[in-house]
């Protein structure tokens, strides 16, 4: 089919080989495809998830709280695997109807109460533990306002760029220009910012941060997508430096360790059930 060819039929009708090299993720329909209980850990809280860049947000958070010494932070992060199907469990979807990863339960109340979407997460955590959430009210507002500013731009990128771009199983110069246009606009908005601010929400470092690194940082530390000469992502200078500066805090180098099945196994740790899991790695942790 030449592009410009389709002509939408009156009702579409789902064709489930469509999309791609992640076609069985999506389906036009909710609910569980199977039962399977999720694993519950010996910590408070419950994460159910992969260190796709929604993922990362959350463990480098938990991370980050660790770090900062809330021992109630503590986790046990579950392995989802969505090529697989685990997220269409009946299990996973009663903690997240929506069947996307991360998902959350926190055993440490009772009832124990899920949180799903990444963004709710990191608030809920931030305010759970008074924590990377600024408490001066304008700084607040800011923080707030670049935490929704990336769960509205992540479709874009995401969905949008990465899909037609990377996994598309056919190349189109229309969905590509309208949303490489977008995802460079995205940058210049970023990288204005940053030139007057070392962090999104201004001196402090936050959930703003933590939320926009993973899908942004490493955009233009050519870690997605493979896409950084193809958007010029050296010319943004400043998101540049952001970037950089944040990759080096020891919370967010462990945080984008867990969960991740791909890679240089030296980075990887499918599980992580106590913070001396990252320093016992072996080959046959990651062969689970």
């Amino acid at each position: 089919m030449s592009e410009g060819s389709y002509v939408p039929p009156r009702v579409w009708q789902w064709e489930a080989g469509n999309g791609g090299e992640f076609a069985s993720i999506n389906r036009p329909i909710a609910g569980a495809t199977h039962e399977r209980e999720l694993p519950v850990g010996r910590h408070p809280l419950q994460l159910y998830s992969l260190a796709t860049p929604n993922g990362v947000k959350v463990t480098i958070m938990l991370e980050e709280l660790l770090a900062l010494g809330f021992e109630g932070a503590e986790y046990d992060a579950h392995l989802i695997r969505i090529l697989d199907g685990d997220q269409f469990g009946s299990g996973f979807v009663a903690v997240n109807p929506n069947s996307k990863i991360p998902a959350m339960v926190d055993h440490s109340v009772n009832p124990p109460q899920r949180v799903f979407e990444s963004g709710a997460i990191l608030l809920y955590l931030a305010e759970k533990f008074g924590a990377l959430l600024p408490q001066d009210p304008a700084k607040r507002t800011e923080c707030m306002s670049w935490l929704f500013w990336q769960m509205a731009s992540a479709p874009i990128l995401g969905g949008g760029f990465g899909h037609f771009y990377a996994y598309a199983p056919e190349k189109y110069e229309y969905p590509i220009d309208r949303y490489t246009m977008e995802v460079k606009r995205q940058l210049d908005v970023l990288d204005r910012h940053l030139a007057a601010h070392r962090y999104l929400a201004g001196d402090e470092y936050s959930i703003a941060d933590i939320a926009v690194w993973p899908w942004y940082g490493a955009l233009v530390r050519n870690a997605l997508y493979d896409a950084g000469e193809f958007l010029d992502v050296a010319s943004y200078t400043h998101v540049q430096r952001w970037a950089e500066d944040i990759a080096q805090r020891p919370a967010v180098q462990r945080g984008r360790m867990v969960n991740r099945t791909w890679g240089d196994p030296s980075e990887q740790l499918h599980e992580r059930h106590d913070a001396s899991d990252f320093e016992l790695r072996t080959q046959d942790k990651l062969a689970v």
